[in-house]
């Protein structure tokens, strides 16, 4: 669901807590996150937000392919 104000997409943001049950993680590997620059956040006075949008940037970022092994002939029967 997609909230708009006069016509434009708002932006969610959540906390470090609610972040973290986001990604199904610790809050402290949130904070850690944000601690080292590797997720952009917001600072509204001392409070930590972060943008929904930059969650998803950020899982994405992080994802790593599979590796195939298509073409590469593999002996199962032991021998060399």
């Amino acid at each position: 669901m997609i909230l708009q104000r006069e016509g434009k997409p708002m932006t969610t943001y959540l906390t470090v807590v609610e972040a973290a049950e986001h990604l199904n993680t610790s809050v402290r590997f949130v904070r850690r996150l944000v601690a080292d620059r590797r997720i952009a956040f917001h600072k509204v006075g001392t409070h930590v937000r972060i943008a929904v949008a930059d969650l998803e940037v950020f899982v994405q970022a992080s994802r790593v392919e599979a590796i195939t092994y298509e073409g590469v002939r593999r002996d199962v029967s032991g021998a060399a």
